[in-house]
């Protein structure tokens, strides 16, 4: 089968490599969408923190945002799931330490990540072998596109379910990102009114095309109360002007990651009685993120802006916009 395979810092190859076999409890899976994702971008140029931590090492298949349909199962596997699409966890627990026995395999300190961490092939490839145990069954009416859509669609849940609002509260969202608008498509489900703050006129364009009536520059934001602020961004200021920026007795939600440390005043957060949460994974949201895009609350479709094959994700991790994209964030490849 055809990968794609980052084999350094800037460094890739397509290469032929022997098509997987499901081991037991394993399947495998025509891939048919994978989403590039911030994390890929980082694999690429080398700034990744799971290479310098050992948890990752090049040569490595990068992808962890699929869709697909399963074309074989191992032993063990229920004989059921033939046939079936599919997408999957990137999160695999150890499945017996404490943590995992809570539920939480998506911080088990010996996880691995699909295509991120541990050494799984990740899914730019035409076939990718996972556990079972990973897979979330798609319903007919969340498509390929959908389907690869909800892995960051579960995180962006988990961080609108933080925010808390209830019907009206005022919610601000900063980086209008893939993640941050499908956090803002989340909080308009819930009935919130939604804030965008984003560094660029382009991207606070695509925000208004969605919908979004509430969008800023951060020199623009106006003087009203949040209830919540999410920081969705990558930049290390912002999760300190978050806290800034909620009320009193508010929420902060942290799933941007910048790529050095972000500093808060810890006395803010106890004098104004804010309620901080960080969200790590998708794990805990991917079912109730499939039920969303399955019912038309939130359809992410417009963040997609171009459709790649395997030859052309070099480039796009490289930064570049294939030829004919569209506004969106999100580049989407065909292995």
């Amino acid at each position: 089968m055809r990968a794609f395979v980052l084999t350094g810092p800037g460094a890739y190859e397509v290469q032929e490599l022997p098509a997987p076999v499901a081991g037991p409890g394993e399947v495998v899976v025509d891939v048919e969408r994978v989403g590039v994702c911030g994390t890929d971008a980082e694999f690429f140029t080398g700034a990744m923190a799971y290479l310098h931590q050992g948890h990752s090492t090049y040569p490595m298949r990068p992808g962890h945002e699929w869709a697909g349909r399963v074309a074989a199962v191992g032993d063990g596997v229920d004989p059921a799931w033939l046939g079936r699409r599919v997408m999957g966890d990137t999160m695999l627990g150890c499945g017996s330490c404490r943590r995992c026995l809570r539920g939480r395999q998506h911080v088990c300190e010996q996880r691995r990540e699909v295509g991120i961490r541990g050494g799984v092939p990740g899914a730019l490839a035409e076939q990718l072998a996972v556990p079972a145990s990973s897979l979330h069954a798609l319903p007919d009416s969340v498509d390929a596109v959908l389907g690869a859509l909800v892995e960051p669609g579960g995180n962006a849940l988990r961080a609108a379910r933080a925010a808390a609002p209830a019907p009206g509260d005022r919610v601000l969202v900063l980086g209008p990102g893939t993640i941050g608008l499908l956090v803002a498509m989340f909080l308009r489900a819930s009935g919130a009114e939604v804030h965008l703050m984003g560094a660029t006129e382009s991207s606070l364009a695509f925000a208004r095309s969605l919908g979004f009536e509430h969008v800023w520059t951060e020199g623009s934001v106006p003087d009203v109360p949040f209830d919540a602020a999410v920081d969705a961004s990558n930049a290390a200021r912002l999760p300190d002007m978050a806290l800034e920026l909620v009320e009193p007795g508010g929420r902060l939600v942290y799933i941007g990651l910048a790529g050095e440390p972000s500093r808060i005043d810890t006395r803010a957060l106890v004098l104004k009685d804010v309620t901080a949460t960080g969200v790590l994974s998708a794990s805990p949201g991917l079912d109730a993120t499939i039920r969303a895009y399955a019912a038309g609350s939130v359809d992410p479709r417009p963040l997609v802006a171009a459709t790649v094959g395997l030859d052309e994700v070099g480039p796009v991790l490289a930064g570049e916009r294939p030829a004919g994209s569209g506004p969106g964030p999100k580049i989407h490849v065909e292995p």
